[in-house]
């Protein structure tokens, strides 16, 4: 394995384990935090939003951390994308409802915040290939 190739390995463990954690603290100890963030639109109880979101972070930190080769490793990637993306309006909500929670307390840090889940897609799909794999397919077509 090349550097580049090491580095995508490490970076997908390390957005693995992050995922890992952060599905145990939906679970946990950080139920209350994360119900915060549920936009006040969306027709189903908080809790129930937490806990199913914190298993799907746990199954994708999982899937993470196992899935090494094609096509498991892009699919991982791909598919935490959109996960990331999919959770993104609770962010917008968070800011727009001045909701603190994870010590985001002001206009700004929740602003801050949101700039971060774009970094989160694209780490999820560089570091699995995904990228590479979705253009390669489209490629083909």
């Amino acid at each position: 394995m090349d550097a580049r190739g090491a580095a995508r390995a490490l970076a997908q463990a390390a957005l693995g384990v992050a995922l890992l954690t952060a599905g145990t603290g939906h679970l946990s100890t950080l139920r209350r935090e994360f119900q915060a963030q549920v936009p006040p639109w969306v027709p189903l109880e908080p809790d129930l939003v937490v806990v199913a979101s914190g298993v799907v972070e746990l199954v994708l930190g999982g899937a993470l951390l196992l899935a090494w080769r094609r096509p498991a490793r892009p699919l991982a990637g791909a598919v935490a994308a959109v996960f990331f993306v999919a959770v993104f309006p609770g962010n917008v909500s968070q800011l727009l409802t001045r909701t603190d929670a994870f010590g985001l307390d002001s206009d700004t840090a929740r602003a801050v915040r949101l700039l971060f889940q774009p970094v989160l897609v694209v780490w999820a799909l560089w570091s699995t290939g995904a990228w590479r794999a979705l253009r390669e397919r489209r490629r083909r077509r």
